[in-house]
């Protein structure tokens, strides 16, 4: 007997059909995704849109300047504000957050400090001291609406400086705090370059960069010649200078010199001269943080990683994240430990 086959064929291809619609479009899943990503890409105003650029005017003792913030995501709980290094570099050496952050649903703010980036870039060098940067800071958290629900403060190299300053004067306005690449004295930090790095170099080539700074020769080209391959490539960011990240390259080329050079001095090679943060020191004050606070080191460092984790001890609720293969932008040469432990700290509790 006969059996017609194609009612049966049709039966399967409907079954088929359907657990593929099932599978393919689950709502529960999808849906969750999609709300997920529409509310991190949701614009902070209902305005003409720009990016998510905020241009902020600061109140200064030398009047009112802008200040350039853009706001990269959208997250009511964890909103981090990046203090970047220098003094007097800007926001492109941090770009690599973007690989990083978004796709956690972090929200994340660049922010040009006065004197560097796209903000203005006034000459008057009383505006560079630390107390003033803290209070811009706070004029900064107060126009992004910023508070201690959902406000992350990052600060690396000179952000950490400035991080660890407004935490002391500011803490209630946080949520958490995060230090990186960065010692609580700078008086020990340029012991470190002296006891510890220095004594890592070719003798010769120590005894040359001595005598250039003896001579306060920092602008011969001689001077950077040798601290390129003797140094920075060891200590700033571990790849040959051929090979530096082309963010990094480009924050670096648009450094506000005078200010630099005014605050922390003419090298990187710990702080010499008559630089206002010379004298810096709050490790004594670090028991009076009591926010969660991270703070991250590398083994290769300028800074002290020993020092660090100590910070870390000293803080009343702090974890320390040391980037065994890093330097002092880990972010760049062990990004894998950097982020990881970034992104873990900043999903705790959330």
């Amino acid at each position: 007997m006969k059996t017609n086959r194609f009612p049966l064929l049709l039966a399967a291809f409907n079954i088929v059909l359907i657990s593929l619609t099932v599978t393919g479009c689950n709502p529960t899943t999808n849906g969750s995704e999609a709300n997920t990503r529409q509310t991190y890409f949701t614009p902070a105003d209902t305005g003409v849109q720009t990016g998510g650029v905020t241009v902020i005017p600061i109140k200064t003792p030398k009047g009112t300047f802008n200040v350039w913030t853009k706001r990269i995501g959208n997250n009511p709980k964890i909103k981090v504000l990046i203090l970047h290094g220098g003094p007097g570099v800007n926001h492109d050496p941090y770009e690599c957050f973007e690989n990083f952050l978004p796709k956690e649903g972090i929200e994340f703010i660049y922010y040009d400090q006065l004197g560097a980036g796209n903000s203005d870039r006034p000459t008057d060098k009383s505006l560079w001291v630390l107390p003033r940067f803290v209070e811009e800071v706070e004029q900064v958290r107060m126009a992004l609406g910023l508070n201690k629900d959902n406000f992350y403060l990052y600060g690396q190299s000179w952000g950490g400086i400035l991080g660890i300053e407004y935490a002391l004067k500011y803490g209630q306005n946080i949520k958490g705090l995060i230090i990186s690449n960065m010692m609580s004295s700078a008086p020990a930090y340029s012991q470190y370059a002296t006891d510890v790095l220095a004594k890592q170099m070719d003798p010769k080539v120590l005894a040359e960069i001595k005598t250039l700074e003896a001579k306060g020769d920092f602008t011969n080209p001689r001077y950077m010649e040798l601290l390129l391959p003797n140094f920075y490539e060891k200590h700033i960011c571990r790849f040959p200078t051929a090979q530096w990240p082309e963010p990094v390259n480009r924050g670096l080329a648009k450094l506000n010199q005078e200010q630099y050079v005014t605050m922390q001095g003419p090298s990187e090679f710990g702080m010499a001269g008559d630089a206002n943060l010379k004298n810096w020191d709050r490790t004594k004050d670090l028991p009076k943080i009591t926010v969660p606070t991270l703070v991250i080191g590398a083994t290769y460092d300028t800074m002290d990683p020993k020092h660090m984790a100590m910070m870390a001890r000293q803080v009343k609720n702090g974890t320390f994240l040391l980037c065994t293969k890093g330097s002092h932008l880990a972010m760049y040469d062990d990004q894998q430990t950097y982020f990881t432990g970034l992104i873990s700290f900043l999903k705790k509790g959330n």
